[in-house]
């Protein structure tokens, strides 16, 4: 049985989407993820002193030797160690705290050799986020610490209070727990009454101490997030690196298609078309029949090559969509298609033409895909604009189980509008309908 799992605002460790009978406010103090986080508070302390000594003394001790060569390679050497511990950090939050962070940009080293490696160390912004977070983490870790197991030694020291407190008169020569005291009065907690009111006191600190905590450890995400993991500039450079890939990928494949379907389709025809010329050609004074019949099977073989043709063209780019845009368009290929489709385009003006060609083959792969798996009676296809953003979305009544994670034609389908900032969206629940919402960038300026 596939399980469900569930972030905290994309920083938290991931908890099972179920329904518990007991509420979460009572069984929090009893989860892994509870103590996994107290873990990390209490690892935090002496991991942060680690790490300040180590910054300080290497950032110190390269400053005073800045009057010399050799303050640089110290320098370089503290940040570099900087750089390690942020990595041990970032495994540190994963393991405990279910945080996932992507390893930041690499060092880009422009001349090769130890002069080249320390360049590219000073001159990264990883290694100083990196200083920054090691100087910064002390304090944090010991407030965190502090707060985090003060509240948990005093929650459950209260808590159990009933099954120790006989220790004050057997050991300690006191009625109890002094509550409060002086030279001439002292309040013990040593009745019933008192009893089970400290211990209802310890069970509100024992159930607020999880929250407390996970409040604490959501600064720690970000901190991490924010000086460990690589920034929004380097983030989206290595996204549309991948995209380009995926762009340079998805162009290579359309070409190897159109050539396998020149090869093996109009091309193959235009060869046996010249022989069979040939053929009549040599009979046409021995046998005139028979090499007219040639001759009208070759001039059926042209139309069948010509019609394969169209077909290529249009699976490159169809005139219609050039001279008319993306409502004759869509017509055109739902006219195709083996269900009635019901196509309807709401659109003030028409977008830039490679925005308007990855709308039009994408709705042309759905219906594709309509026609072929699934067995439905009817399909609808809608297409409007949101601000900036072209909607795209087709319905089917279908049997649904479309899945873009299956590798299927919709996991390219999504790749390609990936490579664009698109999205797709496939909601397919078994026995259908499936709706599948596509989303494009709206670049209006036609060129």
């Amino acid at each position: 049985m596939a399980t469900d799992y569930g972030y905290d605002s994309g920083l938290g460790f991931p908890e099972k989407a179920r329904r518990h009978r007991v509420p979460a406010g009572l069984r929090a103090p009893f989860e892994g993820r509870t103590w996994r986080e107290f873990g990390y508070v209490l690892l935090s302390l002496p991991i942060s002193i680690v790490l300040f000594t180590y910054a300080v003394t290497m950032v110190s001790l390269g400053a005073g030797l800045l009057v010399t060569f050799l303050g640089i390679p110290v320098l370089a050497a503290g940040l570099a160690g900087c750089r390690g511990f942020g990595a041990m950090e970032r495994a540190r939050a994963r393991g405990l705290l279910g945080l996932e962070v992507a390893d930041p940009e690499p060092l880009r080293m422009r001349k090769s050799g130890f002069m080249g490696w320390m360049g590219a160390v000073l001159k990264s912004g990883v290694s100083w986020r990196a200083l920054l977070y090691s100087v910064l983490h002390l304090p944090w870790a010991v407030f965190s610490f502090v707060v985090a197991v003060n509240f948990w030694v005093y929650g459950w020291a209260l808590l159990t209070y009933p099954l120790w407190f006989w220790l004050f008169p057997a050991y300690a020569g006191q009625d109890g727990l002094e509550l409060y005291g002086d030279q001439t009065h002292h309040v013990y907690l040593d009745n019933p009454f008192e009893i089970i009111v400290t211990a209802l006191v310890g069970l509100l600190f024992t159930l607020a101490t999880p929250w407390i905590v996970r409040a604490l450890t959501m600064v720690d995400r970000v901190m991490v997030h924010g000086l460990l993991g690589p920034t929004r500039l380097s983030a989206r450079v290595v996204e549309l690196e991948s995209d380009r890939g995926v762009v340079v990928d998805t162009a290579a494949a359309d070409l190897r298609r159109i050539e396998r379907d020149l090869h093996d389709g109009a091309q193959a025809r235009l060869v046996a078309l010249a022989m069979d010329l040939g053929l009549a050609k040599e009979k046409l004074t021995e046998d005139p029949q028979a090499a007219a019949r040639m001759v009208d099977e070759a001039h059926g073989e042209v139309k069948t090559a010509l019609q394969e043709l169209r077909d290529l063209a249009r699976g490159i780019h169809p005139a219609v969509l050039t001279d008319r845009g993306l409502d004759a368009a869509l017509s055109s290929v739902a006219s195709r298609c083996t269900v009635p489709v019901q196509v309807e385009v709401d659109l003030p003006a028409r977008p830039a033409p490679a925005i308007e060609g990855i709308a039009y083959f994408t709705v042309s792969e759905l219906l594709q895909n309509i026609s072929k798996h699934s067995r439905a009676t009817g399909a609808a296809v809608d297409v409007w604009q949101v601000e900036n953003r072209l909607m795209l979305q087709v319905v089917d009544n279908g049997v649904g189980g479309a899945d873009v994670s299956s590798g299927s034609g919709l996991t390219g389908l999504a790749e390609r509008l990936d490579a664009v900032d698109g999205i797709l969206v496939v909601d397919s629940p078994v026995g259908g309908p499936t709706r599948v919402t596509a989303e494009l960038p709206w670049r209006g300026d036609r060129v």
